[in-house]
């Protein structure tokens, strides 16, 4: 359930933002392929920003800069890239099998690329890019650990065999030791860890 006894009520993920080259090619992937409905549209001199509903509440955006040439890259789920230590791929949740399975058949019948279902034990997942080479997951949960108490000692959800410390701590204690603080930033930093 909560992590601290002062409950935040998260409702999902409001949206993600991420950055296209081509808002054309992205709406007739995420709306017309993906069916996650064109919601909203903002736009200013400097940017566009479309917002794709994937849930009640929960959407992803994309931001197209205006007279920008950005870099842009592809790369396959859970493959280390220099360029990209904030954003490995975006999971969907799907309710169950089938619908996982017709995703996969839907994205097929568009002509993209997907992998065939991946088990994982307590998920089950396909993969497959958007036209701008984001990774992509859709899932669906086996063993659902959300909305329930947590056990950091059962192997099939924690399993981990040299966690990190603070899941040790949450194991053991319950609680973290302590948390970490962070600073704003005014300008764009290379390498945030050399700059601290």
């Amino acid at each position: 359930m909560a992590a601290t006894p002062d409950t935040m009520h998260w409702r999902g993920v409001h949206h993600l933002a991420l950055v296209t080259p081509d808002m054309d090619a992205t709406v007739r992937f995420w709306h017309g392929v993906l069916d996650a409905r064109l919601v909203t549209t903002l736009a200013t001199p400097d940017f566009r920003h479309y917002f794709f509903e994937v849930a009640p509440g929960n959407t992803i955006a994309f931001f197209e800069f205006t007279g920008k040439d950005l870099d842009t890259y592809a790369k396959p789920a859970g493959v280390p890239y220099e360029k990209a230590s904030q954003f490995d791929h975006l999971s969907l949740h799907l309710v169950d099998e089938a619908a996982l399975e017709r995703m996969r058949d839907r994205l097929k019948a568009h002509g993209c690329e997907v992998t065939d279902v991946i088990d994982h034990g307590f998920l089950r997942s396909i993969y497959f890019s958007d036209p701008n080479g984001i990774a992509l997951e859709a899932s669906w949960w086996t063993v659902d650990p959300t909305g329930r108490p947590v056990d950091y000692s059962d192997p099939a959800l924690f399993a981990d065999p040299d966690p990190v410390p603070a899941v040790v701590e949450l194991r053991e204690n319950g609680v973290l030791d302590h948390t970490v603080p962070t600073v704003l930033v005014d300008a764009i930093i290379e390498d945030i860890r050399r700059s601290s």
